[in-house]
């Protein structure tokens, strides 16, 4: 889904003949595998703290159980060409710490994108029902179910950052990244746009909701005190916004209507320059 909403492309950064590549949060090792036939020379690494990558991979990809949030990184410092992120929404407790490590291991001159979605909808059209001013629940079920993750990420232990994608590029020029660009695109949340590939696009993105909504509700909900029964009652109702043909947008932008379910949020190019090395 979100190679489409890149135009097939696995990255946006211009890469020339990198020799060492890191993927954070690999999952399934899809992304790293894919770029190997592109570089098939380049070393390709993709960690994760969970060992579901396949065995049998291209002869340059090699994947590591590896917690990124480490102050200590296997690699040595200025190693990289280019680190990757996707999807890292919830994973850890500071995705800026991350971003810190990923600066001292890259090369001068490297780049690093991160791939995030932002899972609060907003629109554009004045169809979205208000929020509670009063801190209740909203008109908008989907709205309720980003704000309880955010609070049962806020108090898990170790909190998490639910909500990152919106903070990145700040983030990265405040930690000394240069050139920093932030691009955003739209993830319709069903079939609603007569677009052809917005369409697919949509039908991918109430797939994976639909199929992952429980999945994804029953640890932080139940980690707010919430029964089973009480959970599936609202998931009922988390549900139905992907079947009306809400026009959502992210708050931030003022572009033609489209349906959104979040933002996909692409930082590129991110190039490092060592300190002593500006001062030249």
């Amino acid at each position: 889904m979100f190679k489409m909403a890149m135009d097939g492309k696995l990255f946006q950064v211009p890469l020339q003949d990198p020799k060492h590549i890191l993927d954070i949060g690999t999952g399934s090792g899809i992304w790293p595998i894919e770029m190997s036939a592109l570089f098939p020379n380049t070393e390709i690494i993709g960690t994760d703290l969970s060992p579901v990558q396949p065995t049998e991979v291209p002869p340059n990809v090699h994947f590591l159980i590896d917690d990124a949030t480490e102050e200590e990184w296997l690699w040595d410092k200025n190693y990289f060409d280019f680190i990757h992120t996707g999807h890292m929404t919830g994973a850890m407790p500071s995705f800026k710490s991350v971003l810190r490590q990923a600066f001292k291991h890259l090369k001068p001159g490297a780049y690093m994108e991160c791939h995030e979605l932002d899972p609060k909808p907003e629109c554009d059209d004045g169809t979205m029902p208000p929020e509670n001013p009063d801190g209740g629940y909203s008109a908008y079920a989907m709205h309720d179910w980003v704000d309880l993750n955010v609070r049962s990420s806020r108090d898990s232990d170790p909190p998490r950052q639910f909500r990152i994608a919106h903070r990145i590029a700040q983030w990265m020029k405040e930690i000394g990244y240069v050139d920093v660009e932030q691009r955003l695109s739209k993830i319709p949340t069903n079939t609603w746009p007569e677009d052809e590939k917005l369409k697919t696009i949509g039908a991918w993105s109430e797939n994976n909701w639909l199929d992952a909504l429980s999945g994804w509700s029953y640890k932080p909900f139940l980690g707010l005190g919430w029964s089973k029964p009480e959970i599936e009652v609202f998931l009922v109702d988390g549900g139905n916004p992907f079947q009306t043909k809400v026009n959502l947008l992210p708050e931030f932008l003022s572009s033609p209507c489209f349906l959104v379910m979040a933002v996909l949020r692409f930082i590129t190019p991110f190039r490092y320059v060592l300190s002593e090395m500006i001062s030249m």
